[in-house]
């Protein structure tokens, strides 16, 4: 009886170490302004197919969409793990530009990328790809206005609705967001 109780706490033990991890999409947002659409569709695809997303930014509380949402954020980003995640996600707006020259953001982005992890930006936050230096010789898309800014790093961009190059998927704005969502989870499914 001793030794049968021995290797059910041995089954149980090791079965629970054997689980599989959650599912984790890590969503960076501008605290102030970030395009609520490009936050909610992507968000709400990748959750209904199991994910959980986890919403990052320089500070925790409730940050502001550009359109009045409201979302919680449970993370600053010196508090990012990037183990923990299946990808990222940098949704637009015009906040979004306080990350063009951060380079804490960068290196999260550096890390998701060499780890072979999707990486995802809409509309204004490509830019924060590019700068971090993951764009060049990548085809990509973005916001009109700041095309210039990703080709100046080496961006191939197409001006298409959304464009993948290998994990990296980009998508030109607002109307591109359920597109984009969709694509990133397929990424991720065959990841």
């Amino acid at each position: 009886m001793k030794i049968l109780k021995s290797a059910l706490i041995f089954f149980l033990f090791f079965s629970f170490f054997a689980l599989p991890a959650t599912k984790k999409v890590l969503m960076v947002i501008a605290f102030d302004k970030f395009r609520d659409e490009e936050y909610s569709e992507p968000r709400k695809i990748i959750e209904e197919n199991g994910y959980k997303v986890v919403v990052a930014s320089w500070k925790k509380g409730i940050a502001t969409g550009m359109l009045g949402k409201k979302v919680k954020v449970d993370i600053t980003l010196k508090d990012i793990k990037v183990d923990d995640y299946d990808g990222v996600i940098f949704p637009g707006g015009i906040g979004a530009s306080r990350y063009f020259e951060n380079k804490i953001v960068w290196r999260i982005i550096q890390e998701f990328h060499n780890k072979k992890k999707v990486v995802g930006a809409l509309c204004l936050s490509p830019v924060i790809l590019a700068n971090a230096g993951i764009l060049k010789g990548k085809k990509a898309t973005c916001w009109f206005s700041v095309a210039r800014m990703i080709k100046k790093k080496g961006a191939i961009y197409t001006g298409k609705k959304v464009e993948i190059d290998g994990l990296i998927i980009t998508g030109n704005g607002p109307s591109a967001a359920k597109e984009f969502g969709e694509k990133y989870l397929k990424l991720l499914s065959y990841k």
